[in-house]
Order: C-alpha cells, then structure tokens, then sequence
C-alpha cells in the first residue's frame, strides 16, 4: 500500500510539474512581434526588402536564408536579435531588442541539447524566423 502511495505522487507531482511547464510560442506568436519591429527593414516576408530598406546600406539580410547546410543557427539568431553579438554584421544598423524581449522565459534548445532560459518574445522571433527558411 505504501508502495502505491508513492507511486501516485510521483505521478501527481509529475503532472504538476508538467502543467505548470511553460509552453514554446507558435509561429503566429513571433510574426506579430516581427511584423511590428522588423518589417521597416526586413520586409513582411523577411527578404529583406521592407519600406526602410532602400535608404540602408547595406541593404537588410534576407532572413529567409539563415538556415546553412539544412541547420538554422538559433544561438546565432537570438544573439544578433538580442544585440550580444553582432559579430561580422555589415553596418550598424541593426538596433538592439534586449529591453524589448524581457518577461516569462520558455526553454528553448540552441542546437546543443541543452535548454535555455529565454524570454517569451525572443522565443517566439527565434520560432517565427525558423518557419520562414526556404
């Protein structure tokens, strides 16, 4: 009977854990904050041909075509979003969304196994941009 008990909270305590787990946004998710901060220059379909696109130089990245040899660099994309690193980014233009991606955090894999904390708006950019590679 004791055994039993046990049991049961392991499993009562699992599914706790479980339902309180936060849940990785949708693509939806993402392209409303695309589409309300990245679109000027990067176009609606992320080409990089958005109506600020033109005055830049250089022109925006085509985040379309992020992907290489079939992975898409996810610790690259949240970093060049966050600003942390901008590393061999042509220009300055890109701006800086660190205070704008702050809040709730989701687990997010950045292609080496290993969750990390992230918050929910740059999670749900990273998602958004992944939908998108041709």
């Amino acid at each position: 009977m004791k055994r039993i008990a046990l049991i049961s909270l392991g499993i009562t305590g699992l599914a706790v854990a479980c339902a309180k787990a936060p849940s990785m946004p949708e693509p939806p998710e993402g392209q409303a904050l695309f589409d309300a901060n990245c679109a000027q220059c990067h176009g609606v379909s992320g080409t990089g041909d958005g109506e600020w696109a033109d005055a830049m130089d250089p022109r925006p990245a085509d985040l379309t075509r992020l992907s290489e040899n079939g992975q898409f660099p996810r610790a690259r994309v949240l970093s060049v979003i966050d600003g942390y690193d901008r590393t061999g980014l042509p220009g300055k233009e890109m701006p800086e969304f660190g205070l704008l991606l702050e809040g709730d955090t989701v687990p997010v894999d950045v292609g080496d196994g290993v969750l990390t904390p992230t918050p929910r708006p740059l999670a749900a950019l990273l998602v958004y941009l992944e939908s998108i590679q041709q």
